[in-house]
């Protein structure tokens, strides 16, 4: 298939152009003018770059020429951010996946694959593991805006546009995941940690998150662009198991062979509680499950870091 992929020079999305390059699809990025391609290191010569504003609905049009399938990838905000200014969460992330929509509709797109947020889209959670079918409650912004997403792109599908997938991943990390970021607890904590940092710590440590390996997360991207006449069009995406803050320390701190220095700040409004996701569906429907044990992502983060910084 021909496929185009926003955000292609991301975390997700370069790995997620390598995948598909690797299955035999042809792959078109997208990403903004003057992005980083360091992420996309030897695959320039396999696939297509086109640089362009995400709001440009005319360049955006453009790059859809000829596409068989999208993955949305873009994202202008995280959780935190998206709470401080709200207004422009909406106008850089929801009013131009409005404009795709609409494009893929008139373009003739198949299939739209959206990476959603299964850490925040069902808000507190009433049960674990959450399953697709739990109220979604967003307590940020940036939940809200991933929901929207979603409806919308039901929305469109019965106006006569594109098929679609939705994946709810939870806590993804793995290689080429930025270390200087305000989120992908495991990087940052595995940076910090090699260069003798604190870790900084929002409460008290005991919050429980969803880790997904990368490479898994790019499994069920395949399997959900591959699959189709399946009763479900939304994915929870994780591991199915849960951790808390602390206990990822202490396996980065068995891998690293040493204790880190710890930081304890004040809680954070948008973090909930626990988050562990129900990954039955998608187990039954596409025939995924994750591959990458935690102990092993965790030790191969660790690998990745001290080779970023030149120690290993």
């Amino acid at each position: 298939m021909k496929c185009l992929v926003l955000g292609g020079a991301g975390f997700i999305g370069s790995h997620l152009s390598r995948g598909l390059l690797d299955a035999g699809h042809a792959v078109r990025v997208f990403e903004k003018k003057g992005v980083n391609r360091a992420n996309l290191a030897g695959l320039e010569s396999r696939l297509e770059l086109v640089e362009d504003d995400f709001s440009d609905a005319h360049g955006l049009r453009e790059a859809l020429k000829g596409m068989d399938a999208v993955f949305h990838l873009i994202g202008t905000t995280i959780p935190k951010t998206s709470n401080e200014d709200v207004l422009y969460d909406v106008m850089s992330n929801l009013v131009p996946t409005l404009s795709l929509l609409d494009a893929c509709r008139r373009e003739g797109v198949k299939k739209i694959l959206f990476a959603s947020s299964g850490g925040t889209v069902y808000g507190v959670p009433d049960a674990l593991p959450i399953g697709e079918d739990h109220p979604t409650r967003p307590i940020s912004a940036y939940g809200v805006q991933k929901l929207s997403i979603e409806k919308y792109m039901e929305v469109f599908r019965v106006m006569g546009g594109s098929d679609y997938a939705v994946l709810r991943i939870a806590n993804p990390y793995g290689g080429r995941q930025r270390p200087d970021a305000q989120q992908g607890a495991v990087a940052v904590f595995a940076h910090k940690a090699l260069r003798g940092e604190p870790l900084e710590i929002w409460g008290d440590g005991k919050v429980v998150r969803d880790f997904i390996h990368i490479s898994d997360v790019i499994a069920a991207f395949l399997s959900a662009l591959e699959s189709s006449g399946r009763p479900s069009r939304v994915f929870n995406v994780g591991s199915g198991r849960g951790h808390s803050l602390l206990d990822l320390i202490a396996e980065l701190e068995k891998a690293l062979g040493r204790p880190a220095a710890k930081k304890f700040l004040a809680a954070r409004g948008v973090d909930v509680p626990a988050n562990v996701l129900s990954i039955e569906r998608a187990k039954k429907e596409l025939g995924w499950e994750p591959k990458v044990a935690f102990a092993d992502g965790i030790a191969r983060a660790v690998a990745e870091a001290k080779k970023n910084l030149g120690l290993a």
